[in-house]
């Protein structure tokens, strides 16, 4: 049972519902989930309490159930991460950048900030685009292949990287530099909350950077808390 010591990490990997009331709390579990969760709160001046609280609720709201991603196999968690996550940021990036622009060329005098989301979209985006190619050329086949190897007796696949850990500490590098960006641009819009005068352009572009954010967290959780450890546990049980 989860307690005020237990990291957020652990509890969003025990507790699948416990996702979205951390991202209602505004409570990292991605990259920043090895805090305990009475620290964390500390940060937002959240009483622990509340919070498991709400996690106790959402886990039994209407006995929705969540899918539990421990317990699927790799190659099933790898193939949802691109149809879903990696699709999903293919097709919102565009988006996002032609907003920027719509409501920077019409507000972007009296909003400075605006034109610094934008620069921050535009860095972030090929980025993002060539961390996705590596991971569906490179990573993901390579995690699939050993699955499928060792499940039949086979051998360990050949790999450009040596142990699979190494490309994987450059994509959680990778999830921290796109995280922080994120966290840059929540920090400029105010939480992405745009003025009461705003258009409805101008809360449309808050409001997709908000959504944007969501599944990018979603994203990030799922491969560095959990495709990621047992990726490295069934490439080390073979070494």
């Amino acid at each position: 049972m989860a307690t005020p010591q237990t990291t957020v990490r652990d509890i969003a990997i025990e507790q699948p519902a416990s996702i979205r009331v951390f991202e209602r709390f505004g409570i990292d579990y991605c990259c920043g989930g090895r805090k305990p969760l009475a620290e964390a709160c500390e940060e937002h001046s959240i009483k622990p309490e509340a919070v498991l609280e709400a996690i106790q609720e959402a886990a039994t709201y209407d006995g929705e159930q969540t899918r539990d991603w421990t317990q699927e196999p790799l190659e099933t968690i790898c193939s949802h991460i691109a149809a879903k996550h990696h699709a999903y940021i293919r097709a919102e990036l565009p988006r996002l950048e032609t907003l920027a622009q719509k409501v920077v060329s019409r507000h972007g005098e009296t909003r400075p900030e605006l034109e610094q989301i934008q620069q921050l979209i535009q860095s972030l985006g090929p980025d993002l685009l060539q961390h996705l190619a590596k991971e569906e050329m490179v990573l993901f086949p390579y995690i699939t292949n050993l699955e499928r190897n060792l499940a039949n007796c086979g051998p360990r696949p050949l790999g450009c990287f040596g142990a699979v850990r190494n490309p994987i500490r450059m994509m959680i590098a990778e999830h921290g530099a796109a995280g922080d960006d994120m966290a840059q641009m929540r920090l400029l819009s105010d939480g992405f909350t745009p003025p009461e005068w705003a258009c409805p352009t101008y809360r449309g572009f808050y409001q997709t950077l908000a959504e944007f954010e969501k599944d990018l967290h979603q994203h990030v959780h799922l491969e560095n808390n959990i495709l990621f450890p047992r990726a490295v546990e069934l490439d080390e049980s073979c070494a």
